[in-house]
């Protein structure tokens, strides 16, 4: 993905080409850390390319048209990661509740102290909650279109990971130091899921999509829109 049309519109200024790994001047640094841990070998690489040069041929579609080949994947990828990051919150509930039930302190269950059935109770009802948002958010696909749909890809994408967060955290707390090493996945999946609100876009760009699809539908009303509340379905 490169800035090839500068001057261009906004949304035509960038190309995707195919730079095979072998083109001189392609230099493979190593693979990027993520929480400080090797994202290899399913992460990213670090690449620097350093005057590369490859024929007009390898540019996909056409000049301009990145953002377009970009979009292509951008929505279903968002559903994707949102269906695979609640998969993790319901793993951590597993956790969560078997930890509550097998470990005791103070005389008890673990999951008899500090709230932690509301804790676990909360845990659920998100985790419900967030399914039916996803499933939503797909329907719109299947029925508007990518484009139509965008605004309920854009609020699970900022809703789920953000959630699912916290389940995992949950889990890790009820979990003490092994929930923080190598002996259960919950620190994997935090990482992941962390990681989750900044790729394919962080949370606050997802939430300006939201909010100004919001405010759109008052500004496109004609009549006082501090009364607009009062009369709308």
């Amino acid at each position: 993905m490169v800035q090839t049309s500068p001057d261009g519109p906004p949304n035509l200024r960038q190309s995707q080409i195919l730079v095979p790994t072998d083109t001189p001047g392609v230099k493979i640094i190593g693979p990027q850390h993520v929480f400080g841990d090797p994202d290899a070998p399913h992460g990213h690489m670090h690449i620097v390319f350093d005057n590369v040069r490859v024929p007009a041929s390898n540019m996909l579609l056409g000049e301009g048209r990145g953002f377009e080949i970009s979009q292509l994947r951008l929505g279903p990828g968002r559903i994707h990661h949102c269906m695979r990051a609640i998969g993790s919150a319901e793993k951590a509930l597993d956790l969560m509740v078997t930890r509550g039930l097998t470990r005791e302190a103070f005389g008890k269950p673990i999951i008899q102290l500090g709230g932690n059935i509301e804790i676990v109770s909360r845990a659920r009802i998100e985790i419900e909650a967030m399914r039916l948002m996803v499933l939503k958010a797909a329907k719109a696909m299947d029925v508007l279109g990518n484009q139509e749909a965008r605004v309920w890809i854009h609020m699970v994408k900022a809703m789920v990971p953000e959630r699912v967060c916290k389940i995992i955290d949950q889990a890790i707390q009820m979990h003490g130091a092994l929930g923080v090493s190598q002996h259960t996945p919950l620190a994997r999946m935090y990482a992941n899921t962390r990681t989750l609100r900044i790729a394919d876009g962080p949370d606050e760009v997802h939430h300006m999509v939201v909010g100004r699809n919001e405010l759109r539908q008052y500004r496109e009303m004609p009549h006082d829109p501090s009364t607009a509340a009062v009369f709308r379905n």
